[in-house]
């Protein structure tokens, strides 16, 4: 019998996956308690809202009761090693984050639990700093065998420009990711995902789908977008919708914002702000507005029926937008399932 545990589990992306891989995942943590119906409506598992740092000695162990073989599994949180957070100077860390904290609480946890196989996904930067090497020093230690390497999600199939960096760990011997199931001539477009989803306006809400529902726009910002081209830029656009910013010369070179997406190309990384058409390139391809949190969801490759929010309460579209900007993409957490049973048939046939 296979256990596993999420830590970090937001509203269940990686969860999801790795029991459509399969696998019996029983509880989830995470501090944030907006995720526990998402979490729980959508997975056969239990929510725990708790931090990593307050799981006591005992917690984990009697999660894994009866297993024959225990995986843990954990995202610590990534807006510490991102490239949004750190100086400009590679490798200088922003102590004052306690959320550096936390891998070091995720490694006390494996050292108290005892995992057979660890899994950990986050931001490609977090290799350039100590606590990733620390983390990884203590699993060698602990007679781990670890793999990991930078994940383009695209190779993977999914439609986004998405890269990850996945770890493996495991007692049992050498272990790694699948191979990739896609190349670049065969890559999934925006199109492949959300062509199909009925046309809505800018604050408009889908009457099939309540997820389905776009931000509201200015009036200065629906010309924009009315003036923007698929995989052009503001540079596009007339000059007096020009942001007075990006007439400076320090602002003249961002043109990843304002920017609307292309049918036939990959989606850009969705974020926790991907509903807001001046947050990036998320901008619909035809229609004039920023893509709908149902757009958003697929292109994180949840389920189209995946429930984040109770029927009986208006969305908090900040909350739900943060639960799928902030999720590993179910299909790569199905990868990553897929990757531990091979291993496992591996090492028990």
């Amino acid at each position: 019998m296979i256990k596993v545990v999420d830590l970090f589990c937001g509203a269940g992306g990686l969860t999801h996956g790795l029991q459509k891989a399969g696998l019996d995942v029983v509880a989830g943590y995470d501090i944030d308690g907006t995720c526990r119906y998402a979490y729980e409506k959508n997975n056969k598992a239990l929510f725990v809202q708790k931090s990593v740092t307050d799981i006591t000695d005992e917690e984990l162990v009697k999660h894994f009761s009866g297993a024959k073989i225990k995986v843990l599994a954990g995202c610590a949180p990534c807006q510490p090693f991102s490239s949004y957070s750190n100086s400009s100077k590679q490798g200088i860390e922003r102590s004052e984050d306690k959320r550096w904290l936390l891998l070091y609480s995720f490694a006390k946890q494996i050292k108290l639990a005892s995992p057979d196989i660890i899994t950990m996904e986050n931001v490609p930067l977090l290799v350039n700093h100590k606590v990733f090497i620390d983390f990884v020093d203590a699993l060698r230690d602990d007679n781990y065998h670890v793999w990991y390497g930078v994940v383009f999600c695209p190779d993977y199939g999914m439609a986004q420009s998405r890269t990850r960096l996945v770890l493996l760990a495991s007692k049992l011997g050498n272990i790694e990711l699948l191979p990739p199931t896609h190349n670049k001539n065969c890559y999934k477009n925006l199109e492949d995902i959300i062509r199909d989803l009925p046309p809505i306006e800018a604050g408009e809400e889908s009457s099939n789908d309540a997820l389905h529902c776009a931000s509201n726009l200015s009036e200065v910002n629906l010309m924009r977008i009315k003036a923007s081209k698929p995989g052009g830029t503001w540079k596009d656009w007339p000059e007096h919708l020009r942001a007075k910013c990006h007439k400076k010369e320090s602002g003249s070179s961002f043109t990843a914002v304002y920017g609307r997406m292309s049918w036939n190309k990959l989606a850009s990384t969705i974020t926790t702000q991907c509903t807001g058409f001046g947050n990036g390139r998320f901008g619909h391809p035809e229609q004039n507005r920023a893509i709908s949190l149902r757009e958003a969801a697929l292109l994180q490759s949840f389920p189209s029926n995946y429930d984040f929010w109770p029927s009986d309460l208006k969305i908090e579209k900040k909350s739900v937008a943060r639960m799928i900007g902030n999720a590993v993409p179910v299909r790569l957490g199905e990868i990553v399932g897929q990757s531990i049973l091979a291993h496992i048939n591996k090492f028990n046939s």
